[in-house]
């Protein structure tokens, strides 16, 4: 696994590129992350360092759980073992909710374009859950948050978009101080996907007039 993981460009039939979910939602304001900004600064800690800790554990721990359902075997022989470790205890808090549930992989980091609305996607993984047809989405963040409904309508409806059936959506927090899980499972989210239609129009918009400021 490459230290510096490159971001997937998702390209639309025709070739034309089209920006990710993630980014799309950069657009919202994001106020627990400002107060958790805030609060490091007050302990004299670097914000960007913590961030980028977290987004290097983060990947690590999305990583394993990968090879795992892949069947593969993981190389993190890049990664401070700090980091390694504390992804190890999210991905056996994944674990643990695989022992706790029956799930049928079907397909995991699926990389989707929806042409209707200009966006493009990773699912972490489609599988037959309990029974349901189910999109899953890790999170190992210290707690859950309303942008991560509208990130999950957004995958599901490039599942179903292109040609899957999608019963149920479930975010699983998978802890990686405690080792422990958390499964949300989403109600229709309507609203959710609504609100991000909004933000595909408001996207490219925002794009023109940021790269046109200042120009005569």
């Amino acid at each position: 696994m490459s230290k510096n993981k490159t971001h997937t460009i998702y390209n639309r039939l025709n070739g034309e590129v089209v920006p990710s979910v993630t980014t799309i939602l950069g657009m919202l304001d994001k106020p627990a992350l400002m107060h958790w900004a805030w609060s490091l600064g007050v302990q004299n800690i670097d914000y960007r360092q913590a961030r980028d800790t977290a987004a290097s554990i983060g990947t690590i721990a999305h990583y394993l759980i990968e090879c795992h359902l892949k069947k593969k075997e993981p190389d993190v022989s890049l990664y401070k073992p700090e980091d390694v470790n504390k992804a190890q205890t999210a991905f056996l808090a994944y674990i643990d909710f695989e022992k706790e549930n029956h799930i049928e992989i079907i397909k995991s980091e699926i990389s989707l374009v929806s042409e209707e609305f200009l966006y493009g996607g990773t699912i972490d993984c489609y599988c037959r859950l309990n029974g349901k047809l189910a999109l899953i989405d890790f999170k190992t963040s210290s707690g859950l948050y309303p942008e991560m409904q509208c990130q999950v309508s957004a995958y599901k409806n490039l599942l179903v978009e292109n040609g899957y059936t999608v019963e149920e959506v479930h975010l699983l927090r998978i802890d990686k101080e405690t080792g422990v899980f958390e499964p949300y499972k989403m109600d229709l989210l309507i609203d959710e996907f609504e609100l991000f239609k909004l933000l595909t129009k408001a996207y490219p918009l925002k794009k023109k007039l940021w790269s046109t400021k200042g120009k005569k």
